[in-house]
């Protein structure tokens, strides 16, 4: 297995632009770029492009009609057929978005791919990480889902375990379906409770389909307002004891930076610096319990567009490659010159929020009463037993 890592990337991927209005804003993918280029992780990890999902690859995961109805609005959006979720408030059609979501879904499986061939034993592709499309329908942002199609195409290749850990602040339900009923996928999603945002589901008691099934998908709600301690106690009390029964032969994850306190369409409070701290667990956890430490990581969402997620993505790319960035350095000066010309935004001084990292362990015991350690207890007694866990 080679310990190179790779950064998955085609300047291409800045063609998906719901437009200038749309929350997913694509100068956040060449803001991390440019960042990380301003570190020098771009001489850290080898930079590859990969082609566009073909159809035999997206119908991996997505409909055959599906894809058609993709292709028609992508050269034809103001017939954007709305019965599969295109030319809706949330995924507006666009000239050119059958392409665009293509590629990234090939960057991603490409990715896959790689790692499993045993050319790197990492691959970031930060475009990535569009979770909520569904076999016949585009959902939240997403046109196609390329975090499923990476896992389908591992399945296709022979894998038999892959773990998908997601810490979007929103519910991974579209790779959860894609994978309810197969118990060589586990899914856990850490998430804000379905209460609270969308999609509205991610509930505890969604646990995988009925036999084989069950106990493949595991869902942790958070309450609205969870913090740092509040997460990362979450994190650690679910996802390692799992990926250590599991002992996955790849561990794909999601890295959504809308978890962050300053992201304006949801209601967690975390800070980046949690974020860099899961990430970093993620790859640990790679390297202790995964075979071939095979990780193959992903962004997802995240709206605080200059503030946050170029810095999210650039820890998590440093992190692949072993070379890690110092939350206390103090960003370079060119990169805050691009943020300005693209934006008309300050960017931000350094790689922290200033914020100091702890969290208490789940062998510590827990607290009845506190709202976050009712949702780790709710997860743990939904799934684990099906898993032959203690709870």
């Amino acid at each position: 297995m080679s310990g190179r890592a790779l950064l998955m990337w085609d300047d291409a991927v800045t063609a998906y632009n719901f437009g200038k209005h749309h929350p997913m804003d694509p100068v956040r993918l060449e803001l991390t770029m440019g960042l990380v280029r301003a570190y020098g992780l771009d001489g850290a990890v080898e930079v590859v492009a990969a082609p566009p999902a073909g159809d035999s690859t997206l119908q991996l995961v997505h409909r055959e009609d599906y894809i058609a109805a993709v292709r028609a609005a992508s050269k034809s959006p103001q017939d954007a057929d709305p019965r599969y979720g295109l030319g809706t408030e949330d995924d507006p059609a666009f000239v050119g978005m059958h392409e665009a979501a293509a590629l990234i879904a090939g960057l991603s499986v490409g990715a896959a791919e790689a790692v499993w061939r045993g050319d790197a034993s990492h691959a970031v592709n930060f475009a990535g990480g569009m979770h909520h499309a569904m076999p016949g329908a585009a959902a939240g942002f997403c046109v196609y889902n390329d975090a499923a199609l990476a896992i389908a195409r591992l399945l296709e290749k022979g894998v038999e375990r892959v773990a998908y850990v997601d810490v979007d602040v929103h519910h991974g339900d579209g790779v959860q379906t894609a994978f309810w009923d197969d118990p060589r996928v586990l899914t856990i999603s850490l998430h804000e409770h379905p209460r609270m945002l969308f999609p509205g589901t991610g509930w505890p008691q969604e646990t995988g389909g009925e036999g084989a099934g069950a106990g493949s998908a595991v869902n942790v709600a958070l309450p609205a307002g969870t913090g740092d301690a509040g997460w990362l106690r979450a994190f650690h009390a679910v996802v390692p004891e799992l990926l250590a029964d599991f002992r996955p032969q790849v561990l794909v994850s999601q890295h959504g930076a809308d978890t962050h306190f300053e992201d304006p369409l949801a209601h967690l409070t975390v800070s980046l610096d949690a974020q860099r701290a899961v990430q970093a667990a993620c790859h640990e956890l790679a390297h202790e319990y995964v075979e071939g430490a095979r990780w193959v990581a992903l962004g997802g969402g995240g709206y605080a567009v200059v503030d946050v997620v170029p810095r999210s993505w650039t820890h998590l790319v440093g992190i692949a490659a072993h070379r890690p960035v110092e939350p206390e350095s103090v960003i370079p000066a060119g990169w805050k010159d691009q943020v300005y010309a693209l934006t008309r935004e300050w960017g931000p001084g350094r790689m922290t929020d200033g914020r100091t990292v702890a969290w208490r362990g789940w062998d510590e015991g827990y607290d009845p009463a506190d709202r976050v350690d009712q949702a780790v207890v709710a997860a743990r007694r939904a799934v684990f037993p099906l898993r032959g866990l203690w709870a």
